[in-house]
């Protein structure tokens, strides 16, 4: 299986040993400058689970990342840890948990799948996004702080409130050794809730709550797309929800649950 190697410059986390994390500045959250942003744990999570799995001589792989998010954390040592709930030949469901101080604040559940040959019927209509050099670089630390945003490169297509179009890529690996390609990617899911605002965040906090993709194959390159709505309902929830792109098209989707809050 293809690993992502890209261990300059610092890492999100540093790997303390028995299941433990250190993170870095570069994990600092956009709501709160004392809370870790969501999105690195996501990858952390996804990196846990595929690499319990691989470590059993699993070859199966990865078709639902879905993250429930329990609490906000601080930007501190956090453990992770894996548990098989439905072992499989063909299908398998793991849950990985991350905790801070023995209290659990991010909780992934993933499928995986038996590979095959299906080659000859693959395809989506999923429409394709522009390509990364047709758009404009984009600073989102204009609209957001932090270290995790302040960590992407962003360029952007911004239609309206509420729908843009985008490309992410940190040089910051998730940790400094080898990962899945599909834990690098998963480390910048989260990002899709910042990048297409309907309203200023100054005005209306709308942090999500959860997180699911859905893979129908492996992500590659270093530069993540995004194809993005942003919905707000009447009654303080929202939607945003997301096609997930690399240089080869789309390969997944993306949803995030939003509790809207005024400021």
């Amino acid at each position: 299986m293809a690993v992502v190697d890209d261990t300059t410059p610092d890492p999100y986390f540093h790997r303390l040993g028995d299941g433990r994390y250190r993170p870095t500045t570069h994990v600092q959250g956009a709501w709160s400058l004392d809370e870790q942003h969501i999105a690195p744990s996501i990858g952390l999570l996804t990196h846990a689970a595929v690499a319990d799995h691989r470590s059993r001589g699993g070859e199966l792989v990865p078709g639902r990342l879905s993250v429930d998010i329990l609490g906000v954390l601080p930007v501190d040592d956090v453990e992770v840890s894996v548990d098989v709930l439905r072992p499989g030949r063909t299908i398998e469901l793991l849950e990985a948990v991350l905790t801070h101080e023995g209290r659990p604040a991010a909780r992934l559940r993933a499928w995986f799948t038996a590979p095959g040959d299906t080659a000859d019927v693959a395809g989506t209509t999923f429409p394709a996004i522009p390509p990364v050099d047709a758009m404009a670089p984009w600073d989102p630390t204009t609209v957001w702080a932090g270290g995790f945003i302040a960590s992407a490169e962003v360029r952007r297509g911004h239609a309206e409130p509420g729908r843009a179009a985008y490309w992410v890529r940190s040089d910051h690996p998730l940790l400094d050794e080898p990962v899945a390609p599909t834990a690098h990617a998963a480390r910048l899911f989260d990002i899709a809730n910042g990048m297409a605002t309907r309203i200023s965040p100054d005005l209306l906090a709308y942090p999500n709550i959860d997180l699911t993709a859905h893979l129908f194959r492996e992500p590659a390159g270093r530069w993540l797309g995004f194809d993005t709505v942003v919905s707000f309902g009447p009654g303080g929830v929202g939607l945003t929800s997301s096609v997930l792109h690399d240089v080869d098209g789309p390969f997944g989707t993306l949803n995030q649950s939003l509790t809207l809050r005024p400021r």
